[in-house]
């Protein structure tokens, strides 16, 4: 059950429904998860700054129980997710930063229990 939140500073018009589908598909294949069982958020309009420029920018958090608890699953995501991002939003790579997190079972709630327990 991956949570996938994209902040950026690009305005709302830049992510499409049709783009939103192709992150949740890029996102799932990438995890090995399915499609079904993705969350995504996108919040546009933000004001940001990286690397001190306040230039067109996204940070994108993965958060997943099982596939992003180590640095050469991370790596592997990483390439794959930037590829996606900087073709679809053509942004250079030093525009874009993402951050994964491991989740745990216990840490996900769902049809009023954990994940733990279905």
């Amino acid at each position: 059950m991956p949570f996938i939140d994209l902040e950026s500073n690009l305005p709302a018009g830049s992510f499409s429904e049709d783009f939103l589908k192709q992150l949740c598909s890029t996102t799932a294949a990438v995890l090995g998860k399915p499609e079904d069982r993705m969350n995504l958020v996108v919040k546009p309009g933000l004001p940001m700054l990286i690397a001190g420029s306040c230039s067109p920018c996204v940070v994108l958090s993965v958060s997943a129980i099982g596939v992003t608890d180590t640095a050469d699953k991370n790596k592997e995501h990483s390439a794959k997710i930037f590829q996606f991002l900087t073709k679809q939003l053509g942004l250079s790579e030093d525009r874009i930063v993402i951050r994964f997190y491991a989740l745990e079972p216990h840490q996900v709630g769902k049809k009023g229990t954990v994940m733990s327990f279905l």
